[in-house]
């Protein structure tokens, strides 16, 4: 087990939330955030906003206004 630091877990921390790190890398940074509470907070943070994003973006429009934007868009 390796300390990274909290400039390499930070740095990489969008890459360690979406699992795009080798496992050696992504290990070291889950050891880290065991033992850094500062780290572990914006760990937590990246995971509620990541999550947020992920719900906004499977909302859909109202037909309504779906049907509106496709006729303008045949008219135009």
């Amino acid at each position: 087990m390796t300390d990274c630091g909290c400039d390499k877990a930070k740095a990489e921390l969008e890459e360690y939330l979406h699992r795009e790190l080798s496992p050696e890398d992504f290990q070291d940074i889950t050891d880290h955030l065991e033992g850094c509470e500062d780290c572990s907070t914006e760990h937590l943070v990246g995971i509620t906003l990541t999550l947020k994003m992920q719900k906004a973006c499977q909302e859909k429009a109202p037909e309504e206004l779906r049907a509106a934007i496709i006729a303008r868009l045949e008219n135009a």
